[in-house]
């Protein structure tokens, strides 16, 4: 089973709770939207999932049904022994944190020591976390191999698009550079508590085997000093959103035009521009990416 809406009410009324929007909490209260994430994720039996922001464990339950371990975490507080009464029944662990703070060695450290392979996240993920998560994840999180969010649609649509698509920029940039990317579907605003004003729709990406342009040719610091630079300032030309931070011969040793605008560069381009470098660049700053 899952979670509908009137038992969503009931659980937090027990607790005299309601939705945070500090936190940016919609609760998922129809099971078809929570049972069809479970099944784009792709997830099964023996599967290793970690779920942010797991609420009150209507999406936690349905990942469940398909037997695939989980450990869902959980932000607030409040919600924590209202979401373990929900979902230890069903065998998931629940880990009280802000995912990004948390060690995350230690809570892809699976309780079920049979349960030690590639991880898959799957989460209902609030605005203002949605894209630093992602980029933590992508960067640092490498035993997670494929990732499902939910997230809202102005997001997904900048995480999944390419060269020439409107919402194409830094953060598409760092997806298609660890990962492939696709929409798998809208999600109405109607299927939440309380309900959004903007419509949802799911993503899911897939880590490549190695990023797409090749760490030993070009650092991702770099790499993404010359991404970070180039969308600060993203309707200059080129030539002057990167000065300072790649020669300028490099526009005729790689044949990229220099009057062109980040958004008209795809990885392969923004990794030729990382990886020539001339006498006047200077020394790496020791920036994190994006």
């Amino acid at each position: 089973m899952t979670l509908s809406r009137p038992e969503v009410r009931r659980l937090l009324a027990s607790e005299g709770m309601r939705p945070n929007r500090a936190l940016g909490q919609n609760f998922v209260v129809d099971p078809n939207t929570v049972r069809r994430i479970a099944r784009l994720s792709g997830v099964g039996p023996g599967t290793s999932v970690v779920e942010i922001g797991a609420g009150l464990g209507s999406l936690t339950l349905a990942l469940a049904e398909t037997g695939a371990n989980i450990t869902a975490v959980e932000i607030d507080r409040g919600l924590v022994p209202l979401l373990r009464s929900v979902v230890e029944a069903v065998g998931a662990h629940v880990v009280h944190g802000d995912a990004l703070s948390l060690d995350w060695s230690d809570l892809l450290s699976s309780p079920d020591p049979s349960s030690q392979g590639p991880w898959v996240l799957v989460a209902n993920l609030p605005y203002n976390i949605a894209t630093p998560l992602i980029a933590k994840v992508l960067d640092e999180i490498q035993q997670v191999t494929r990732l499902v969010v939910m997230v809202q649609r102005e997001v997904g649509e900048r995480l999944a698009a390419g060269v020439g698509d409107p919402a194409y920029g830094a953060v598409s940039v760092k997806v298609a550079y660890h990962a492939t990317a696709s929409l798998l579907g809208r999600v109405s605003p109607t299927v939440f508590m309380p309900r959004p004003k903007v419509e949802s729709i799911i993503v899911g990406m897939d880590r490549r085997a190695v990023p797409l342009i090749d760490p030993s040719r070009v650092s991702p610091e770099r790499f993404f000093e010359v991404v970070r630079a180039g969308f600060s300032q993203r309707r200059k030309m080129l030539r002057r959103s990167l000065a300072g931070v790649v020669d300028p011969a490099v526009f005729e040793a790689t044949g990229i035009d220099p009057t062109s605008r980040a958004e008209n560069l795809d990885v392969s381009a923004w990794g030729r521009l990382a990886e020539w470098r001339g006498p006047s660049i200077d020394p790496l700053r020791g920036k994190s990416p994006l």
